[in-house]
């Protein structure tokens, strides 16, 4: 995981990315394939994408459904 430290910039590090994924969430509920479409231009790859839903997920920011559907667990 890139986070932002001396050699790492905040641009290159995971961080921008969560707000991205965010972003996106905060409207509608989506599936995974399209949230990586509409955000896979801020991403270098699907590594760092997987591993921004895991943090997100982890911080309790995002659900996943069984229908594989994300939602932005706080969008009030």
């Amino acid at each position: 995981m890139k986070l932002p430290n001396k050699v790492i910039s905040y641009k290159t590090s995971i961080l921008p990315k969560l707000v991205t994924i965010l972003n996106e969430l905060q409207h509608q509920d989506m599936k995974i394939s399209e949230l990586y479409k509409r955000g896979h231009k801020k991403t270098t790859d699907i590594n760092e994408f997987i591993q921004a839903l895991n943090i997100l997920y982890a911080l309790h920011k995002i659900e996943l459904t069984e229908d594989e559907v994300i939602s932005f667990v706080d969008r009030n």
